[in-house]
């Protein structure tokens, strides 16, 4: 079963699954300023102390900082801090409001979220046999600012932060992580780094400059989000119509038809990363810039996917869907499955994973194959790699993980097992809408 299978020649009379359909994604915020979220463990307080050091006390944004602190000891962190900044340093109280030009600092044995512009706190729990309150703070803090959500991971020996990053870019935030030359421990800015989402790697004083030219950027200084895109599909000659020519070109793929918030959010995102205000600027920037068209274009297409999304999908698939399309079925019919819009194959193999479940008590076993597509070629490469951080692993149960990937104690990675009847192809050839 395991041995490598034809691809399906026609798709069509496959069984279509499309698990990566793109979700809902969280509106651009009407919050009036940003929030920078900064994450650190081991090795945070010099980083700490050096990016605040260097922070304008003017910027308009609000800073918390998430700490792995021992529940044993009070945190000296927030009087360090005030030392080498005049902004509010503040250690955190169950409900306390952020405001901007003030920082706060996570206290001892807690998790933090940010819900509505309030800090809320809960004693820390461990997921998946870990802390992660960089990743729980994070996230909220995505769903909360929206494309108005900063997030910095510095220093520190884990992955815990990896997640959030992820989810700020989701939501059209802006993504820093410390670089080699200056992070006393690598780990946990290189995991951030590792999942593709990070925008900018520094050291702390040249974070806290960025931070500085971005507070002064009109899309983040306005309660309400600037408007780019005036209509679709635009007039020829027009700076968005010339945008979707060169992507056209260069990539081959027609972006005329596809959903205008999207498409506001993912380019007035790059504006903001390159400091351009208008969409000529942009489009007279991407005339000259040929490796932009390319990040553009991977950036629409943002990845959103993890192994077992939607757990009840799955657990349909194998209670009422398997059963059905395997009942009466000859042992020498091939059953095959095509997944269209892939991304990076998480979905792909826990789609395969539950197959493999459902004929484990089966005399005998059909022939599989799964025929996974996916318009990213950068996608689709990393998804035939079949490489996944630990962090990327959330959704997988210890048992799954233990059955059906092999670790890669070098990369610090898994890869799948049992999966030769899988196959990864690129899909180009349509309007993508």
């Amino acid at each position: 079963m395991s041995a490598e299978s034809p691809i399906p020649n026609d798709p069509s009379d496959s069984l279509p699954v499309n698990p990566d359909s793109e979700p809902n994604q969280p509106p651009q915020t009407d919050a009036p300023f940003p929030v920078v979220g900064i994450a650190a463990s081991a090795g945070g307080l010099e980083a700490f102390t050096e990016l605040i050091r260097h922070l304008p006390t003017d910027t308009g944004m609000a800073f918390v900082l998430i700490q792995h602190l021992s529940p044993e000891h009070e945190s000296l962190l927030s009087e360090i801090l005030g030392r080498v900044t005049t902004m509010p340093v503040l250690q955190v109280q169950d409900q306390m409001r952020v405001e901007p030009n003030a920082v706060y600092v996570i206290p001892p044995n807690a998790q933090m979220t940010l819900v509505d512009g309030i800090l809320r706190l809960a004693p820390r729990q461990k997921s998946k046999g870990k802390y992660l309150p960089a990743d729980i703070f994070l996230e909220s803090l995505a769903t909360d600012r929206g494309n108005k959500a900063i997030a910095v991971v510095l220093s520190g020996m884990d992955g815990d932060g990896a997640e959030g990053v992820k989810a700020i870019k989701i939501a059209g935030g802006v993504t820093f992580a410390e670089c080699d030359a200056t992070a006393q421990f690598n780990s946990m800015p290189n995991t951030a780094v590792a999942t593709g989402n990070v925008d900018f790697v520094l050291p702390p004083p040249a974070i806290a400059r960025e931070l500085r030219n971005l507070s002064r950027n009109p899309f983040l200084g306005q309660s309400e989000p600037l408007p780019i895109i005036q209509e679709l599909p635009p007039e020829p000659g027009d700076p968005l119509s010339r945008i979707f020519s060169l992507l056209r070109t260069t990539t081959g793929v027609d972006f005329t038809q596809y959903k205008p918030a999207s498409l506001e959010r993912r380019i007035q995102r790059r504006m903001l990363l390159y400091k351009l205000e208008s969409l000529a600027a942009y489009a007279e920037y991407l005339q000259t810039h040929r490796d932009e068209i390319q990040a553009l274009y991977e950036e629409i297409l943002i990845h959103v996917t993890s192994f077992f999304r939607d757990p009840h999908v799955f657990e349909k698939l194998k209670t009422q869907i398997f059963p059905m399309i395997s009942q009466n079925k000859a042992s020498d019919v091939p059953l095959r499955m095509w997944v269209a819009g892939c991304s990076t194959g998480e979905e792909v193999y826990s789609l395969a994973i539950c197959l493999l479940e459902f004929f484990s008590d089966r005399a005998t076993v059909p022939p599989i194959q799964i025929f996974a597509t996916d318009i990213s070629e950068t996608a689709i490469s990393k998804a035939r790699t079949g490489l996944y951080l630990e962090s990327q692993m959330e959704g997988v149960s210890p048992e799954r993980k233990s059955r059906f990937f092999v670790p890669q104690a070098e990369q610090g990675c898994f890869v799948p097992s049992q999966t030769g009847f899988v196959k990864m192809v690129s899909d180009k050839n349509h309007k993508y809408g």
